[in-house]
This record gives structure tokens, sequence and C-alpha cells, in this order.
């Protein structure tokens, strides 16, 4: 009997008026179901009240959402972030330790800008804050004035590694992909490796070495419009099928 993979999608924490919410782009679940070919399930930033072990337990695969947001410096041992930054303390204490369980369970993980930021920190690496401060490298932010179409179109050019996920998709060793963040990988964490640079050498994309199902971070955005893009569409039909892999064994 087939079972249809459910992906857990992490929430940012947001407060709308009076009252807290916890939020997802419609991007990303729309992702979810068109590149992956699975059923999204929103999971909330509320560290203390959700069990890890039972969600791991119930889903097929875990997708780390971009945010506004960063992760706060403490997490990494960063100094004191600039006035005015956003922050999602309930996210960080949601994802954080929901990664390392991920990976020690074998869930089938795609980290998305924050969440591949989070996959750093998370191992024991660290970040730039302001990527665009940093001499040696160029300004990855999008043009925030510009519509939408504008700011997500591919306009950077991603130098993938040899022998890793991303060329095992098929990807070709240069292709062009969107730049939407401010942040990036200063420290790589142990146990990741390189999968793709920017032309400036920022690291654009990592694996999980040795892990025991798919895990891949990208710090651009493959969920945008996935399905007219088929080098995002790659990416989610891979993380797609490792999903359905799991999937079959929790329905047997």
């Amino acid at each position: 009997m087939s079972c249809v993979p459910i992906v857990a999608v992490s929430a940012c924490s947001k407060q709308l008026g009076l009252h807290p919410f916890h939020i997802v782009g419609d991007k990303y679940v729309r992702a979810v179901v068109q590149g992956a070919g699975a059923l999204p399930l929103v999971v909330p930033a509320l560290a203390e009240l959700i069990d890890i072990p039972t969600l791991l337990a119930s889903v097929d695969g875990l997708l780390l959402t971009g945010s506004p947001s960063n992760v706060e410096p403490q997490h990494y041992q960063g100094r004191p972030s600039a006035p005015g930054t956003l922050h999602d303390p309930a996210r960080d204490a949601s994802n954080l330790p929901l990664i390392e369980a991920a990976l020690r369970a074998g869930v089938p993980l795609l980290a998305i800008c924050r969440g591949f930021q989070e996959l750093n920190v998370a191992l024991g690496g660290s970040l730039h804050q302001c990527v665009h401060e940093v001499g040696r490298y160029a300004d990855h932010r999008e043009p925030a004035e510009q519509p939408l179409e504008v700011q997500y179109a591919a306009r950077q050019a991603l130098l993938v590694q040899p022998g890793g996920l991303l060329e095992a998709m098929g990807l070709a060793a240069q292709i062009q992909v969107n730049s939407i963040h401010g942040q990036g990988i200063d420290r790589l964490a142990e146990g990741l490796r390189v999968e793709a640079l920017a032309p400036d050498g920022l690291i654009e994309a990592v694996s999980v070495i040795d892990a025991q199902a798919f895990a891949l971070g990208v710090q651009f955005h493959p969920e945008w419009q996935v399905r007219n893009h088929p080098d995002y569409l790659a990416i989610f039909q891979a993380f797609g099928a490792a999903c359905r892999q799991r999937a079959a064994q929790r329905c047997a």
C-alpha cells in the first residue's frame, strides 16, 4: 500500500496585533506538494510543548524554512546583533535541537536560507551577521525595492562542487540561482561538506557527512516557483524521493 510522505515544515513565531501566531510562507508549503510530492505539516515553534521523538516518528521529512529573522548570535558565540535586528528566540529554541534529533533519527532534511544557517549553528558552526560588511564578499541581499519576480530572479552563479549530492542530482558544475540573504556561514561546522560556492567563495550549499538519509542545506531559495526552475525542482524531487523511502518503511 502506498503512503503519501509527510514533511514537517518549521514555522516562525510572530506577533500580529494582540495575538501570537505561528506562520509559514506559502511558497514553502506549495513546494513540498508540487516539488517533493509530499503533504506539508506545519510545526509551531513550541519547544516546551512538542515532544521531538514523537514528532519525528510521525513524519518522513523535515523542511527548515527561510525567515526575515536571524539566529540569535548567542547560539554561536557571536557578538551582539546590531540594533533593530529581527530575532525569533522561539524558533531558535525549537529548531536547533530538532535538527540534531532529526539527523540522529535519519529523517530526511532540507534546510533553506535561515534553515541552512540553523543547520550550521546546530552542528557547531558560526555565522557572518552582515556578509556585505565582510571585505572579501559581495552583497548577497535582494533588491528590496523591486517586485518579487525581480528579487527572486536567478542572478548569481552557483559553483557546484564535484562528488556531492548536488552533482548526483544532475546539476551542472555552474548554475544560476537567486540570492536573498544578508547573513552567511563564517566557520563551517564539523560534519558538514561544502556542496556549492558563490563566485566570491561564500558557502551556498552544504550536506551532512555520513548522514543516515538525505541531508542538504542551501542558502538560496529553491522553493520559489519550484516547477519553473529545473535545478530547484531537482532538489525538491531528491528530497521527496528520500521522504517516500522513509514513508514506505513507516507505513509498512
